[in-house]
């Protein structure tokens, strides 16, 4: 592609590269000159305008990313792409769900031209329907066939989708200590059917009982959903504490007591037969981002949940700190 001042009168076919302006209004950049703009040029006194020029094996921006959007392999994935539009076509989700992708994929496609781009949102964050998920960006006028042609074949690796949630019902547990004042479950209830209603899911029924192991277990035994979610009103401090042993008493297992994200570090997870179970921590109160949604998220989208994968959560996990917390991460400054 050449790219460059010319005389106005040698620019006709080009793409003006910058938006000039005319008495009759904006000349805008990206626009191909055809005599009419070739004469309006002239007009209004300019003798030289900088322009590109496609050379034989280029292609125009928009065509590009085109293309390059129709090699992510779009149908299908709970994406829908947009027209092209300077250079950009912009990914959507269809619904919820979350996102996933091979992020070496994306790597390896951004290394082919430094005027091919694909930009995403991170691995497993939730979105909900219009959500932009991507955005294919050509940097500049056109690009070479070649590249473009590398980019497509990487393209197909990226595996750019959402995740559609598939548990589309839920039960929660919600405990009385004592002295406990009435609004915190339903402060709690709240937040949590707030939550599952971002992703779809039904809350399909609510069972409150004492914190105690029996009660919670013949809850458990009871609900219906496909998830089980408990919110006790103490906190669970121990893989042995009353909400853990209550879920084992039912017949169900633990599989993980804590994890390394901040709000949330009081969460443990397991299962009731077919059925996931998380136990979830305190801060699930408040509508602020905390470990229990990325949990719930994966969860809900039909992904298992490994001690693994909650582990490797830590890298990112330290979440903004809230003001309802009781006790802050860090002590405010003396005056």
């Amino acid at each position: 592609m050449e790219f460059g001042e010319v005389p106005v009168d040698a620019a006709g076919g080009a793409i003006l590269a910058h938006s000039e302006m005319l008495p009759g209004g904006r000349l805008r950049k990206g626009q191909v000159l055809g005599a009419g703009e070739i004469a309006a040029l002239r007009d209004a006194g300019y003798a030289r305008v900088t322009v590109a020029r496609l050379g034989p094996g280029d292609v125009a921006e928009d065509a590009a990313a085109t293309r390059l959007a129709k090699a992510l392999h779009v149908e299908g994935s709970g994406l829908v792409a947009s027209a092209a539009f300077t250079g950009r076509v912009n990914l959507n989700a269809t619904g919820p769900g979350i996102v996933a992708l091979d992020a070496a994929a994306v790597h390896r496609l951004n290394l082919t031209d430094p005027a091919i781009t694909l930009a995403t949102l991170a691995p497993f964050q939730r979105v909900a329907a219009g959500t932009l998920v991507g955005t294919v960006k050509i940097i500049t006028y056109g690009v070479g066939e070649g590249a473009l042609g590398q980019a497509c074949a990487v393209a197909a690796a990226v595996g750019l989708r959402v995740l559609p949630v598939t548990r589309k019902s839920a039960g929660l547990v919600l405990t009385d200590v004592a002295g406990q004042e009435a609004k915190l479950n339903l402060k709690g209830r709240r937040a949590v059917e707030t939550r599952l209603r971002a992703l779809g899911i039904t809350l399909a029924a609510v069972e409150t009982v004492a914190h105690d192991e029996a009660a919670i277990a013949a809850a458990l035994s009871r609900l219906p959903g496909e998830l089980l979610l408990i919110l006790t009103g103490s906190a669970t401090s121990d893989p042995m504490d009353t909400a853990p042993a209550a879920l084992r008493r039912a017949g169900g297992r633990v599989m993980r007591f804590g994890m390394p994200v901040d709000p949330g570090n009081l969460l443990f997870l397991g299962d009731l037969g077919d059925r996931p179970v998380i136990g979830l921590p305190g801060c699930a109160r408040s509508p602020a981002l905390n470990g229990a949604d990325w949990v719930l998220e994966r969860l809900a989208c039909g992904l298992a949940v490994t001690d693994a994968d909650i582990a490797g959560m830590g890298v990112g996990g330290l979440l903004k700190e809230i003001p309802q917390r009781p006790q802050l991460r860090e002590p405010a400054a003396k005056p």
